[in-house]
């Protein structure tokens, strides 16, 4: 079960943190890989990982909030794959602070990473699943797009990711003709590059086991097992669901 043998991976935000974990794990299970990010150097230390794993793999810099650059890396990656069969939409990053302070540039720049460059890069990449009758795409939301928090202040966040996790049910309920599944994963406190500064202080880590059933935060590869199952053949009929791996956060 679940092996990716000839199937196409498109990956987002794939130069570090949870998109480069997911881009190495379906190399492992046989997928060949296209991995996109506006830091080509850190995609080639990515691509060297996934080639080393027997998989072919396509690095292309790419800002995904820049929808020339999403068209081109579409076009480059249909060329030399013929097909795409998976999406992962992981590249994010956030400007936080509350409702009262935030200012329009952290609010649009949040909006435009977390939310806009989803509705770019699915736009691009579904037209060529569309082609081929079959599709999987996956959207890496957050456990903060189902719930508030009392920890800091992140309204952006909050409202770019409950955005992503409805933009997966309409585009689930709108491709489902063409035999194209949409889902989310709602990570829960993982340490990558952009949350390692908060996650590591004694006050957060204090909240965390106070608040997380589990009481840790998630460990690299975590997230992996529902990516890959996402992205399986075996998940034909999952489509518009929306997956928490935070440790039992959103169940109290």
């Amino acid at each position: 079960m679940f092996n990716l043998k000839n199937r196409v991976a498109v990956v987002t935000g794939a130069s570090s943190g949870l998109g480069r974990q997911m881009a190495i794990a379906f190399a492992k299970q046989g997928a060949s890989l296209a991995i996109l990010a506006r830091r080509k150097d850190r995609l080639e230390s990515v691509k060297k990982e996934i080639e080393e794993n027997g998989s072919e793999c396509l690095a292309i810099k790419c800002d995904v909030t820049n929808v020339e650059n999403i068209k081109l890396a579409a076009q480059e990656i249909e060329n030399k794959f013929g097909k795409v069969d998976i999406l992962v939409n992981c590249a994010g990053s956030a400007k936080n602070n509350g409702v009262l302070n935030m200012t329009d540039e952290e609010w649009n720049f949040t909006m435009d990473v977390d939310l806009n460059s989803v509705f770019y890069v699915t736009r691009e990449f579904a037209a060529i699943m569309k082609k081929n009758n079959y599709g999987r795409i996956i959207n890496i939301a957050s456990m903060y797009g189902m719930v508030g928090n009392m920890a800091m202040d992140t309204i952006a966040y909050h409202t770019s990711k409950g955005g992503v996790i409805n933009f997966t049910r309409a585009v689930a309920s709108e491709l489902a003709k063409y035999n194209i599944t949409c889902n989310a994963i709602c990570p829960g406190y993982f340490e990558t590059e952009l949350t390692r500064d908060t996650l590591k202080t004694p006050e957060f880590t204090s909240y965390m086991k106070a608040t997380v059933p589990l009481g840790r935060y998630g460990c690299e590869g975590e997230l992996n097992a529902g990516a890959i199952f996402l992205a399986s053949n075996e998940a034909s009929y999952v489509t518009g669901a929306i997956l928490p791996i935070d440790g039992g956060y959103t169940s109290v």
